[in-house]
């Protein structure tokens, strides 16, 4: 089965349908989305309705709860609270109700599935070896797709009679990364709409579970369109600046 893998799409609706474009492409036979289609962008709606048509699998990310009214909006940065008061009102009743009927953790076709962690499945950051090592203990399958940190990193759990430990693992985009037996993994595939890992363009990845690999893509988009849009809805100017970093 070819699954592919989005996360934190962050109403970002032009890097969205390049993505979709991208997976198209990928022959797929499944998307699944880890959260956070809300938050921080300028067509929360458009995202929304997108994701809900295309994605057989969707969770909540901590954006997608504060938008909902499901977490207090002060537990987030000025930016991010702007742009979640900004967006409750440009979401229709069906869109806030079907983000507030997502799960953040789940288990699927023998994966587990999460936004943050399977520790802390909306807040939880996996963003170091000490933080990965921890959440094995929270997890039985052999796979872990996890998203939040918008970082295209994974995650090696290797585990011995006295310790537990995870290995950083990095492989450039297009290039298959290996799952084989017995290994265990927290994969993410990146952000679509807001990514922080130095590459500016949308990040996503196909699972292959037939040939048991895991792959990232990224694509490019017009980044300066969604900047003009960002402006032109009132929203703090630096959530498009950033963008163009991919910081």
């Amino acid at each position: 089965m070819r699954i592919v893998v989005i996360s934190d799409v962050h109403a970002n609706l032009i890097a969205l349908r390049e993505v979709l474009k991208g997976s198209d492409e990928l022959q797929r036979d499944a998307l699944w989305c880890l959260g956070d289609v809300a938050g921080y962008g300028p067509e929360p709606q458009a995202c929304i309705d997108l994701v809900r048509e295309a994605a057989s699998l969707c969770l909540a990310g901590n954006h997608d709860r504060a938008v909902t009214g499901q977490l207090s909006l002060a537990d987030f940065s000025p930016d991010a609270r702007a742009a979640a008061e900004w967006q409750q009102s440009q979401i229709d009743a069906e869109g806030l109700a079907w983000l507030a009927s997502l799960p953040s953790l789940t288990e699927e076709a023998g994966v587990t599935l999460t936004h943050g962690s399977p520790r802390g499945p909306v807040w939880e950051y996996v963003i170091n070896e000490t933080i990965a090592s921890a959440n094995a203990a929270f997890f039985d399958t052999s796979l872990c797709l996890i998203g939040h940190s918008h970082l295209a990193i994974a995650w090696l759990l290797e585990t011995s009679h006295w310790r537990q430990r995870a290995a950083l693992v990095r492989q450039a985009p297009d290039e298959p990364l290996r799952l084989n037996e017995p290994m265990r993994w927290l994969l993410n595939p990146g952000s679509v709409g807001q990514p922080r890992d130095g590459d500016p363009r949308a990040s996503y990845a196909l699972l292959d579970t037939d040939a048991m690999t895991w792959t990232w893509h990224r694509r490019t988009y017009d980044v300066d369109a969604v900047e003009r849009a960002i402006r032109e809805m009132g929203l703090p100017p630096r959530l498009g600046q950033r963008l163009h970093s991919g910081w």
